[in-house]
């Protein structure tokens, strides 16, 4: 299919992503009024606070009913709408081949809007994404298209239903290239442009340009220029947020494995989970006036940008009480994203640390709104690794460009130190622990995410070691057939005899096992093309037995294919002219 087809495509893509992204948030506004106040309206500004809930303290119980109905609804219809949304979409491209089923866009959105609307502490960005890329990947399943470009459209709907979701279109397809898309190529970068453009400008002619959060302009001034004591405290935030950053992928993955783990039946766990995020919730109401850790927290960030908040042990306890929320919320199994909780985090941290340093140089130029704006970054850039998402979101969401000095110093800082601590971010780490790893460096090129099984060499025969060669020369074509050697129940050797030059007398005297090369890895077909090869050059091996995925140490039997040179060089150019 030609790229102006696919840019075609990617226009519908976009379209769709822009109308899922505006029905997405009235369909929260709508469960939210119900949930909080028993009223029916499409009206919510999630910018500002709320009134207190009539049902006083029973407001502790609105999480668990929320949590009960979408516990039901993912077992019943669709596992992969659990969590947060993005590590899905990312073990559908590097492990299912970008297949995303279709009715994941459905029940996500059901299951995310009840998730915020009820209070669990979670974000509409996992979810948006995981509804463009069901859809992109649906569609381009339809059309029966090759893999790359199921993949293309898949990471278009995803970074087309970010960038409506935030009114953000460059960050959206900074968020496809840095985190989704295996190759950044003009075949795979331009349907993305294409796809986020268009959801933007629907979104923007239904729901109006303004940017995602208010910001005043007295954090730095137009024209300012920034200053030393600035940079050093910027520098100093990015060390701190790569510390929370770290903090946060951690607590997560263990909330997760802990409820998973529990034995607990689902439903009860969901009601434990859920009935503590309600009382940390009505605590703050208590104390502050506010719930603040309930839903998306936009409000919260909001005031923290207007100067409202400016004491730095609410701000650090608002931090706390986020991150602990935000971590039951999506262990106990609700539905929704990282990224709201992140820009939550970062602008409570990152204001505490503007309003100590304002104090500490009452002269230097230095406010919390200016360092929440900075923590936003360097809080999603630490947790997420997307660093260029990260500092282009957060000037689009605020349309302040004068922070982008300090804001690039601490989102690289943030970024380096949670990277020192583990490899893994917040979207990686629960596919890795789970023996699903993607790579690190995610812009490989795009054939490295197919399957064994559909690169190996199939033309093989499995012969005893002990048989000699002249006997086996009688049974396979030398320059076609491959053989494995083995030693009756355990895979021994390979051999390739149009690599060894003939030598009659030699062979005469021989047996397999005494020629057969032992440089070669075990692959499962599962495996991708990039955990094979990464694999087969740490071990400085040439080759690659592919066996069925299997408990135990492979038998012969279970061996299906052979992955070489000739192998991964077809990959490739299949890849680039198929």
């Amino acid at each position: 299919m030609t790229l102006k087809v696919m840019l075609v495509l990617a226009l519908v893509v976009g379209i769709v992503a822009g109308i899922g992204a505006i029905f997405f948030k009235y369909l929260i506004a709508v469960i939210y009024n119900l949930a909080f106040y028993g009223i029916f309206t499409l009206h919510l500004d999630p910018n500002a606070y709320g009134p207190p809930s009539p049902w006083g303290a029973g407001i502790v119980l609105v999480p668990v009913i929320g949590g009960l109905v979408v516990v039901w609804l993912v077992r019943s219809f669709a596992p992969e709408a659990k969590g947060h949304g993005v590590p899905e979409v990312m073990f559908a491209i590097y492990h299912q081949n970008g297949n995303v089923r279709g009715i994941v866009a459905l029940v996500k959105s059901l299951a995310s809007a009840i998730s915020i609307g009820t209070g669990a502490s979670v974000g509409r960005e996992g979810p948006i994404i995981q509804i463009g890329s069901s859809f992109g990947s649906t569609f381009a399943r339809a059309l029966r298209l090759v893999q790359h470009q199921k993949i293309t459209l898949l990471s278009a709907g995803a970074g087309a239903g970010i960038a409506a979701t935030f009114n953000t279109p460059l960050g959206g397809v900074l968020f496809a290239s840095e985190v989704l898309l295996p190759e950044v190529s003009t075949r795979t970068f331009l349907p993305v442009v294409v796809a986020t453009a268009t959801s933007t400008y629907v979104y923007r002619a239904v729901m109006g340009v303004e940017s995602a959060f208010v910001v005043p302009f007295d954090g730095l001034a137009q024209g300012h220029v920034v200053n030393g004591a600035e940079l050093i405290l910027a520098a100093l935030l990015g060390v701190l947020m790569g510390l929370a950053a770290w903090a946060f992928v951690k607590a997560l993955a263990r909330a997760e494995d802990l409820f998973e783990e529990s034995g607990i039946n689902p439903y009860l766990q969901n009601v434990m989970g859920m009935l503590s995020v309600g009382l940390l919730g009505y605590g703050f109401m208590l104390f502050t006036g506010h719930y603040h850790v309930y839903s998306v927290g936009y409000s919260t960030i909001q005031d923290v940008l207007n100067g409202g908040l400016t004491t730095a042990g609410l701000l650090l306890l608002l931090f706390a009480g986020k991150l602990i929320a935000t971590c039951v919320s999506l262990g106990a199994g609700a539905s929704g994203g990282i990224f709201s909780p992140s820009l939550f985090m970062g602008a409570t941290l990152g204001g505490a640390v503007g309003v100590i340093g304002e104090a500490l140089f009452p002269g230097a130029g230095i406010t919390p709104t200016t360092f929440a704006i900075i923590g936003m970054g360097a809080m999603v850039g630490g947790a997420t690794s997307a660093a260029m998402t990260a500092i282009v979101m957060i000037f689009e969401m605020t349309r302040d460009y004068e922070i982008i000095l300090p804001l690039v110093l601490s989102v690289a800082l943030a970024i380096g130190v949670r990277r020192a601590l583990t490899t893994a971010d917040i979207y990686t780490i629960k596919l890795r622990n789970r023996g699903k790893p993607i790579p690190v460096d995610r812009t490989t090129n795009m054939f490295l995410v197919r399957q064994a099984s559909e690169v190996m060499y199939r033309d093989f025969v499995v012969l005893p070691g002990s048989m000699t060669v002249t006997d086996a020369l009688k049974q396979i074509e030398v320059h076609k057939t491959r053989v494995i050697t083995t030693d009756g129940n355990r895979i021994t050797g390979y051999v390739r005899f149009g690599t060894i030059p003939y030598q009659a007398d030699r062979f005469a005297k021989q047996t397999l096992g005494d020629i057969a090369s032992t440089e070669y890895i075990i692959a499962s077909n599962g495996n991708n093309l990039n955990t094979v090869i990464t694999r087969m050059n740490r071990r400085n091996r040439t080759y690659a037995i592919v066996v069925r995925e299997t408990r135990g140490l492979p038998r012969p039997e279970d061996i299906v294919g052979i992955i070489g040179r000739e192998e991964i060089a077809n990959a490739l150019v299949r890849n680039h002219y198929g």
